[in-house]
């Protein structure tokens, strides 16, 4: 078959699409960057940051309010008592006028030691602090027979009494205290392996000889009878007595 003579030309470029050449031309050039978008909170964001904000202020107003339940600390010191019941013993009945009360605070040092074995193996001292009370009575129910006399004209009247009488020390725990302890080495094993649990009853008996001694060294019963005397005079005075004598008798 016969070609036309156009036939063995070379097509033409159409118009409007890019020839060879210009593609060659144009993979050689790097793309172009694209843009990265402006950066901004995320709106999801926004929600998480404002509901834990809500939380936080829901969770205050319900402690405060008292209705969250409040939660205990699992090691906390915890304390049980064990103790019996009370028993009572016996009732004693009393007719006594406490007159006057005296309050003193005594030091006792304590020290016990070994001859011939050096204080840190073998040395016990302790100062202790004890405050107490002693308090001055007069015993009404020892008044005698034939102990109030009245006179004729019935404006005088002597009363003898029994003379003041000390009571027991009253050794104030709450404000007795060891100040200082020291023990010696072989002291401090015995503890561990077994020590005396009634280790302070000598300080706390010492405490309270000596305290009783400056009860009866401070005029605390002549201090009882003043005041026992001024009561009686203005009791009986009011009763129309126009002189009271009351006077004391050594049981």
């Amino acid at each position: 078959m016969a070609r036309d003579a156009d036939s063995n030309e070379p097509t033409r470029e159409l118009s409007g699409h890019p020839t060879g050449d210009a593609i060659t031309a144009r993979s050689d050039t790097p793309p172009e960057p694209t843009p990265a978008p402006a950066a901004r909170p995320t709106r999801g964001l926004l929600w998480v940051l404002g509901a834990a904000a809500l939380a936080v202020v829901v969770l205050l107003g319900v402690q405060t309010s008292g209705l969250w339940p409040s939660f205990r600390n699992p090691f906390a010191e915890e304390r049980t008592d064990r103790s019996q019941p009370t028993l009572l013993k016996s009732i004693q009945d009393l007719s006594r006028y406490v007159a006057a009360e005296g309050n003193y605070q005594v030091v006792v040092d304590l020290q016990k030691d070994r001859q011939y074995v050096p204080e840190f193996l073998l040395n016990e001292r302790t100062l202790f602090v004890g405050a107490g009370s002693v308090e001055a009575y007069v015993d009404f129910a020892r008044i005698s027979d034939g102990a109030v006399v009245e006179s004729a004209d019935g404006k005088s009247v002597e009363i003898k009494l029994p003379a003041p009488q000390l009571g027991e020390t009253n050794l104030d725990l709450e404000k007795s205290y060891v100040f200082a302890e020291r023990r010696g080495l072989l002291n401090r094993l015995g503890e561990v392996f077994g020590g005396d649990p009634n280790r302070q009853q000598e300080v706390y008996r010492l405490a309270e000889e000596r305290i009783t001694a400056a009860a009866r060294d401070s005029g605390l019963g002549a201090r009882a009878e003043d005041n026992t005397r001024k009561m009686l005079e203005g009791l009986l005075g009011s009763l129309g007595y126009e002189r009271v004598t009351v006077t004391y008798v050594t049981p």
